[in-house]
């Protein structure tokens, strides 16, 4: 019998520095306790908060890094069923376009590192970013791809393509006004 479990939607953000470094946390709370992984949090779903805004609070409150929606690029869209055996997740991942000049202040979350994209194979981090998040990073930071992960206890995750889009040429970028009339 299949029990039914919550289903949470959140953002990661994907920020590095000028010498193209990641930033990653090492969380303090759960969920991934004690593990390395990008900033990101809960959309705040009673007040109708989009993804994008989600990326930009949870970069400001998270790190003090203030930036736009422009400075975000939405590569991935990711539904977790059953991760840790707690809970559904709906996550979508941005990468900021906007470098991050300084490390942040150690904060309640966790404390902060910078890494070459190379380190991060070799850090404690959740399996799921093992074997799904940091791949998809790696192949489709400029483009966007939707999956669906099964993160059940006790098998290895299997990750699943949905869709994939091709990154946009410069002349195909949507129109500056971002409205469609």
């Amino acid at each position: 019998m299949q029990t039914s479990l919550d289903y949470k939607i959140a953002v990661l953000v994907f920020l590095e520095n000028q010498s193209e470094e990641q930033l990653l946390l090492l969380r303090a709370k759960p969920p991934n306790l004690g593990v390395w992984s990008p900033i990101g949090g809960k959309l705040e779903t009673s007040i109708g908060e989009s993804p994008f805004e989600c990326a930009v609070r949870e970069t400001r409150e998270e790190t003090g890094f203030s930036v736009t929606t422009k400075d975000l690029h939405l590569f991935a869209m990711i539904a977790e069923k059953a991760y840790e055996g707690e809970s559904h997740w709906l996550m979508f991942l941005f990468r900021c376009r906007k470098p991050i000049e300084t490390l942040p202040p150690e904060m309640s979350e966790g404390r902060f590192g910078f890494f070459s994209r190379e380190a991060i194979d070799s850090l404690d981090i959740p399996e799921t970013d093992r074997n799904a998040l940091w791949p998809i990073y790696d192949r489709y930071r400029d483009s966007f791809v939707s999956l669906k992960a099964d993160c059940a206890l006790g098998s290895p995750v299997k990750v699943e393509i949905e869709e994939i889009t091709p990154a946009l040429e410069i002349d195909e970028a949507p129109p500056e006004s971002g409205l469609i009339t």
